[in-house]
């Protein structure tokens, strides 16, 4: 269990790092979004093999409710990815927090940050289903998480992913945004394996 532990400590830590280094560059938001995409690639290819590359609490839960990860993993898992991430955190002075855009509601936003994590949820649960193949697997999550981090990051930060979030939020001081980001990920986690059951079940 240790080595599977640590490994979603350093994805975390590298996805969170490299990606909100992106910003405390001053890239542009294509560019973030591009990095982003490319850093959960890339964590895929080195922990995947490893712990399975969840690298996002989100993903975790929808595995465990997929029945795809087991029970005496959840916590652990959930831990070592926070823990991770406030690593990258302090390490970039809490550089790229998550915010919802002021020209919208809260409603608005939490709406947002389901949709968008349903999807890509939904999208690593249907890859998963068809392929074993690590590089396959990495290109279609890393793509997913690119183009929805272009679309929704001016809107939310396009989270996806409460771990991506504490980090950063805590440690620029949003931590009173870290329930909103937390419940609307995991709630579209949670729709997301309704999805999949639904609309691509199981093979038998």
């Amino acid at each position: 269990m240790r080595r599977r532990v640590m490994g979603e400590f350093f994805g975390t830590a590298l996805m969170v790092g490299v990606g909100c280094g992106s910003v405390a560059y001053g890239a542009s938001h294509g560019m973030i979004s591009l990095s982003f995409g490319a850093v959960v690639a890339l964590a895929i290819m080195l922990v995947g093999p490893v712990s399975g590359a969840h690298i996002n609490p989100a993903v975790t839960l929808a595995f465990w409710r997929d029945g795809q990860l087991a029970n005496a993993l959840v916590i652990p898992y959930i831990i070592a990815q926070c823990l991770g991430a406030l690593l990258a955190g302090f390490l970039l002075s809490g550089a790229g927090p998550t915010l919802v855009d002021s020209d919208l509601s809260l409603t608005q936003g939490f709406a947002i940050e389901v949709a968008i994590t349903a999807v890509l949820m939904t999208s690593i649960l249907f890859v998963v289903q068809r392929t074993s193949s690590i590089p396959v697997i990495a290109l279609w999550v890393g793509a997913t998480v690119g183009i929805l981090a272009f679309v929704a990051g001016p809107l939310t930060g396009a989270s996806m992913n409460p771990a991506r979030t504490f980090g950063p939020n805590l440690v620029a001081g949003y931590w009173a945004s870290l329930p909103f980001y937390f419940t609307s990920t995991w709630v579209g986690a949670w729709l997301a394996c309704d999805i999949k059951h639904r609309f691509f079940p199981d093979r038998s």
